[in-house]
């Protein structure tokens, strides 16, 4: 199928983008996010492109970056999320906020998202947050870990989600809470034992 389209954007307006690859047109269906960041009429562009097949319609859906592209495609094997939805989440929401929102447990945020309701915004929390699979790099903004391994340890794992969801059960916006919580674990490790010296410090961090 078509990986991505790159060529001189011809027309855009809300939920699509023409691009001209060589005198030929693609419609390419867009996220809100998208749309907000693209380049003037005239300029080239590049979207990392999803291809939809049925029956009666061959769509593209583009993306300004692979990383969107990868969490929309992760989206939309949520049974009862199709691409419209996706593309719904990902209007509203960063791949940072949405990465967040879903290891939080934070549904309420994905049920934002216009066309989203609260049943299908648990689903997703619940069928996503393993296929995450968050590296150290992603948690701690880069560091290593002396083990050596690509992925932080189960407990160090269970009391960072077990703060971040508590903070978002305060109140907190999740990619808040999740901000506050890395920042302490990339300056004390140890705390990431403790899920409520995890908070506290975390908490401190709010402020």
């Amino acid at each position: 199928m078509i990986a991505y389209v790159n060529g001189i954007l011809e027309n855009l307006e809300e939920g699509n983008a023409v691009i001209d690859v060589n005198g030929i047109g693609y419609n390419v269906n867009i996220s809100g996010s998208t749309m907000d960041r693209m380049p003037g009429i005239g300029e080239m562009v590049k979207l990392y492109t999803y291809t939809n097949v049925k029956e009666d319609a061959f769509t593209l859906f583009g993306f300004l970056s692979r990383d969107e592209l990868n969490l929309f495609k992760m989206l939309i094997t949520v049974n009862g999320i199709g691409p419209k939805g996706g593309l719904s989440i990902l209007s509203v929401m960063t791949p940072d906020d949405l990465r967040f929102a879903i290891m939080a447990g934070d549904s309420k945020s994905l049920a934002k998202a216009p066309g989203i309701g609260k049943k299908t915004a648990e689903r997703i929390t619940l069928e996503l947050r393993d296929k995450l699979k968050v590296s150290e790099d992603e948690l701690l903004g880069g560091g290593s870990v002396a083990s050596g391994d690509a992925l932080v340890s189960e407990g160090e794992n269970s009391a960072r989600d077990e703060a971040v969801a508590a903070l978002v059960a305060l109140g907190y916006n999740s990619a808040d809470a999740m901000k506050a919580v890395r920042k302490v674990l990339a300056s004390d490790k140890a705390a990431g034992e403790d899920t409520e010296k995890l908070l506290k410090l975390a908490l401190k961090e709010m402020f």
